[in-house]
């Protein structure tokens, strides 16, 4: 069932409609705001709009290094499991008489 749920987000109401529980919608909203918050901190001046977009650059770069980094752990987790179905493998011809 879709629903709409009001946010604030840097001062600004938004309505966001979907099927997202609400508490995760708010959750979504108040990180997307504190990033916002804690960039424009750092700017000597910058426009909503530019807030906006230096923010989803930002969090496009957290979301490309979490996938980086799952890469690399599905690329161990397969190496690890090769070695164990090798070593497996080798137990068993042992094992065989």
């Amino acid at each position: 069932m879709t629903k709409a749920i009001q946010v604030e987000i840097y001062g600004q109401h938004f309505t966001i409609s979907g099927e997202a529980e609400e508490a995760y919608v708010r959750q979504l909203a108040a990180f997307v705001d504190q990033q916002m918050r804690s960039l424009a901190s750092g700017a000597k001046t910058a426009t909503l709009g530019k807030v906006a977009v230096l923010t989803a650059v930002n969090i496009a770069h957290q979301l490309f290094q979490i996938e980086a980094q799952r890469h690399e752990h599905e690329a161990d987790l397969d190496r690890q499991a090769g070695y164990l179905m090798e070593s497996i493998e080798e137990h068993l011809q042992a094992a065989q008489p």
